[in-house]
């Protein structure tokens, strides 16, 4: 085990006070000489595994290895400088911590990070690391790359091994990166999907109608410029509704979903202790508690029908274009009783690629009022390469960072 200060630099409150958690990165590799950060729900050897959770941390004996993701890139080179903060237990979208409090947004002042791999997505917006790991559950890189203008993916579930990470619902949990970058994003890519092949070029570009709809107006407007050069790259193109009924129809039905796997998880640890939670947190918990058997297999009965639609529009190399969240990263001052409807919307957006475990891409390619706003590719299953290799063309082609 390895221990070292954290960053003299943090001044964003991105990385986990209590945890001097360092790893030193192999001689040469193909990341040799870079940082990253990780999420505080990946082990590290001799480390205890917090997950946002005082008691949940105090619960806990330090871990006996890496987790697998953590080991890979320190073996490709990459030196671990910390963990990062995280929303509870990873429970939360917009990147609060009702224990630890709120990393800074470097890119939206006043505005809050996005979560639940907020600290993490600040270390890299704030140029604390290269880059830094996190996890998409429901959305949770996806959201704080759109707030704070990074690379983000969500891949193909079970693409990467999440071996020796605090997991929230593992029907849906994934291993997710940050940077800054396209072509640095395409190297640590090339490292934990360990490619070993020539990605295809999309082939048809449809724009996702209804999910531009739950988008507020000033972000269709910055978006909708974007999409058409996109889809002049590519050549083909069209627009669909993906949801023959409604989007927040398929919201539901992950929730309902998530919500059972995510209570089968904890249930355990808080019968045993009884631990401090947010309100949020515990509601989530109660939620997924009060669910029942009818209920879940009806969402699982409406998922089947979801990946059959979602499979027929993906087919042959098409990729779906969507706004990765509707609006800018909300003010830090938002109560809860704000985000609700909000968070509804968010849902609304991440809820496709989290179903059908398929992969989405944040390009981070424009702002709205000055503020950060990202536009999504969405892939079929197995297509992780073709988004991360079309980002990288689609960037310098369009003379965008």
């Amino acid at each position: 085990m390895n221990d070292t200060p954290l960053s003299p630099d943090d001044r964003l409150g991105a990385f986990c006070p209590d945890s001097r958690a360092y790893l030193q990165g192999v001689d040469e590799g193909p990341l040799a000489g870079l940082t990253f950060a990780a999420k505080d729900i990946f082990d590290v050897k001799g480390h205890v595994t917090g997950g946002g959770n005082p008691d949940w941390k105090a619960s806990q004996r330090a871990a006996e290895a890496n987790a697998w993701a953590v080991e890979v890139l320190v073996g490709a080179g990459a030196t671990m400088v910390g963990k990062t903060h995280t929303d509870e237990l990873t429970r939360g979208i917009l990147g609060v911590n009702a224990h630890y409090g709120t990393p800074l947004n470097p890119q939206a002042p006043g505005r809050v990070p996005g979560g639940s791999s907020s600290g993490s997505a600040a270390a890299v917006a704030g140029g604390l690391v290269d880059f830094a790991l996190g996890s998409d559950t429901g959305g949770s890189v996806r959201i704080p790359a759109s707030f704070c203008g990074l690379y983000g993916l969500r891949p193909t579930h079970g693409r990467i091994p999440l071996d020796g990470m605090l997991l929230q619902a593992p029907s849906y949990d994934t291993v997710g990166w940050f940077t800054r970058d396209a072509d640095l994003f395409a190297r640590v890519g090339s490292v934990l999907l360990e490619s070993r092949i020539n990605p295809a070029r999309p082939r048809r570009l449809v724009v996702a109608e209804d999910a531009f709809e739950v988008a507020d107006e000033s972000v269709r407007e910055v978006l909708e410029p974007l999409v058409e050069r996109l889809a002049s790259l590519i050549g083909l193109s069209g627009r669909e509704r993906l949801a023959p009924t409604s989007l927040s129809d398929w919201a539901a039905g992950q929730r309902v979903r998530a919500s059972s796997e995510s209570w089968e998880v904890v249930r355990e640890w808080i019968d045993r202790t009884n631990p401090r939670m947010s309100f949020q947190v515990a509601e989530s918990c109660l939620a997924g508690r009060s669910l029942t058997s009818a209920e879940v297999a009806a969402a699982l009965a409406d998922r089947q029908e979801v990946m059959s639609r979602m499979r027929t529009l993906l087919a042959g190399d098409t990729v779906v274009c969507l706004p990765t969240a509707p609006t800018t990263a909300p003010p830090r001052s938002q109560t809860l009783s704000e985000r609700r409807p909000l968070t509804s919307r968010i849902v609304q957006l991440t809820c496709p690629a989290g179903t059908i475990g398929a992969p989405q891409i944040n390009l981070p390619w424009t702002e709205a009022e000055g503020l950060p706003v990202g536009l999504s590719l969405l892939g079929a299953p197995g297509s992780d390469e073709l988004l991360i290799a079309f980002a990288r063309e689609a960037a310098e082609l369009l003379q965008v960072e």
